[in-house]
């Protein structure tokens, strides 16, 4: 069991209330005429809620966005009556960044819970202040013995189905919300800047599921503006602002982010777009992202970054954050005898092995965008992910991932464990060389879960290349399952501060549990 019990931290509940009564927040029609408008008169305001990412032991990243230029000013504070309050000065906002901005925090407590508070205030008369939005977080534990707890998910908008006001939005949200858990992993498609969201899809029952629509969601995104309001829109949802407020995120980015099944160098064959070099709209949608996920590798000098990056969160968990998108090679059949592009790119596989050596956290969690021996097709004969359905020796981008495993073994480098989203089901896969084609790795674990609102999928096959077993699994047995017909999954990880043991639940909306996994600190083969 977790040195820390699984109940809100106290106080939080009020906290966000007042957030949301603070930020003049956004209605739910089924039209995109409630969207917060963005008339320069007046005094700013921030309907669009806050969030936080890059926590750590002592440092954090506060998020906000405007609706007309404006200073950011945020106080943090131990309580919530915030006495003895902290000051710090942010950007001035603009529409250099679509209005959004960030500011770091440094030389906060480890292991402590932050209340913070975001002002907005007219950049030619300071005293003229919108109303502050309030938000918190816990830092990261600077001792073992007090434990972590995270979730993780991803897809998020997909297929069409949308922010159904009928049935309250993205209610997972706020059932996750209620688990209060220290971070939230979005381990990919975080939005649909290829899926249209129209006003009203009818389902095989007969029941009509409503959306609301904006105007960036009536077509595929090209532009920036439209990868913008991509991300803009599931900030609608009141379920979501209520989680950022509460909740850090770690987010890293997958394909619909761009396009379905995408790849550097892609030229498209879709009368859907005018735009067809990949690249560019590639590029246009990393914007949009450095501009709307609080992250510091996605805010660079030029406004745009890289997604790969290790979080550290105390000395029982360092996250390895991948991109299996923007350096893979070409989707193929995959069974070139020698590639070293594969889906990571020379440079980040070298950058993941020694980051992996180094790491001296009890737990290595990898998050990837993708599964590695779920069998992902696109098209007839290419695939879109690591496997490519030929159960021998790895070939392929499979090549990569056997140079990495291998590397943790003869490293001897203990306690990873992978997570991932992207087939849009919920399974468990244990992985050994005992029933593989390649043998020179030790066994591990790969737990897969999403989505949190898109369409449900069948399971995939499994390649034995590295010998998965599939534990676990719950999928629907007909593709795009609605959310009013299927639930929507996400993971918990709880790793207690006393044993060290790290604790893996599935869980389905609605608050069960379908799957547990408790795996011991600084062994193999379990």
């Amino acid at each position: 069991m977790s040195s820390r019990p699984h109940v809100p931290h106290p106080g939080r509940r009020t906290v966000l209330r007042g957030s949301l009564l603070a930020s003049a927040a956004v209605t739910l029609p089924a039209t995109a005429a409630a969207a917060p408008a963005f008339a320069l008169s007046g005094r700013p305001n921030a309907a669009w809620g806050v969030q936080t990412g890059a926590v750590t032991s002592s440092s954090a990243l506060v998020w906000v966005r405007s609706n007309r230029p404006a200073l950011m000013l945020v106080e943090t504070s131990a309580t919530e009556s915030f006495r003895r309050a902290r000051r710090w000065h942010g950007p001035l906002i603009g529409s250099r960044t679509d209005f959004t901005g960030t500011t770091p925090l440094y030389g906060l407590p480890p292991g402590e819970q932050v209340h913070y508070r975001v002002t907005l205030a007219d950049p030619h008369d300071p005293r003229r202040t919108g109303k502050p939005v309030y938000g918190s977080f816990r830092t990261a534990p600077a001792r073992r013995r007090d434990g972590v707890r995270f979730l993780w998910s991803g897809d998020i908008a997909g297929q069409g189905w949308g922010i159904n006001p009928d049935i309250g939005g993205y209610r997972v949200y706020d059932e996750m919300r209620r688990l209060d858990p220290d971070f939230f992993l979005c381990s990919g498609d975080s939005v649909y800047a290829d899926g249209v969201i129209e006003p009203s899809v009818t389902l095989p029952d007969g029941r009509v599921w409503r959306n609301i629509t904006t105007e960036e969601k009536a077509k595929v995104a090209e532009t920036l503006d439209e990868y913008r309001g991509n991300f803009r829109y599931n900030l609608l949802d009141e379920n979501v602002r209520a989680f950022n407020a509460q909740v850090p995120s770690i987010v890293q980015w997958d394909d619909h982010e761009v396009r379905n099944n995408w790849y550097p160098g892609q030229i498209l064959d879709d009368p859907r777009y005018t735009e067809k070099n990949v690249d560019v709209l590639a590029a246009r949608s990393m914007r949009a992202f450095s501009e709307y996920v609080p992250a510091p590798a996605a805010h660079g000098p030029s406004g745009e970054g890289r997604i790969h990056r290790v979080v550290r969160h105390g000395p029982l968990l360092d996250v390895f954050v991948l991109d299996m998108r923007s350096f893979r090679n070409a989707n193929s059949p995959g069974r070139q005898a020698d590639d070293t592009t594969g889906i990571l790119g020379a440079e980040q596989l070298s950058w993941l092995k020694r980051e992996l050596s180094r790491s001296r956290a009890t737990w290595k969690v990898i998050a990837a965008d993708m599964p590695l021996g779920l069998v992902v097709p696109d098209g007839a004969t290419d695939f879109e992910a690591v496997a490519q359905g030929d159960p021998g020796a790895p070939l392929g981008r499979e090549l990569q991932v056997a140079e990495l495993l291998r590397h943790i073994k003869r490293q001897r480098v203990t306690g990873t464990v992978w997570l991932t989203a992207d087939v849009h089901y919920t399974s468990a896969q244990h992985y050994s060389p005992e029933r593989a084609a390649f043998k020179d790795f030790a066994p591990f674990w790969e737990f897969v879960s999403g989505p949190l609102a898109a369409g449900g999928f069948p399971a995939n096959k499994l390649d034995a290349t590295f010998g998965p077993d599939r534990v676990f699994v719950r999928a629907p047995e007909r593709a795009n399952v609605s959310p009013m017909e299927s639930p929507q999954y996400y993971g918990e990880v709880d790793i207690d501060g006393g044993s060290g043991e790290l604790t893996v639940r599935l869980r389905a909306q609605g608050g069960s549990v379908l799957f547990t996994k408790v795996l011991q600190p600084g062994l193999t083969g379990q």
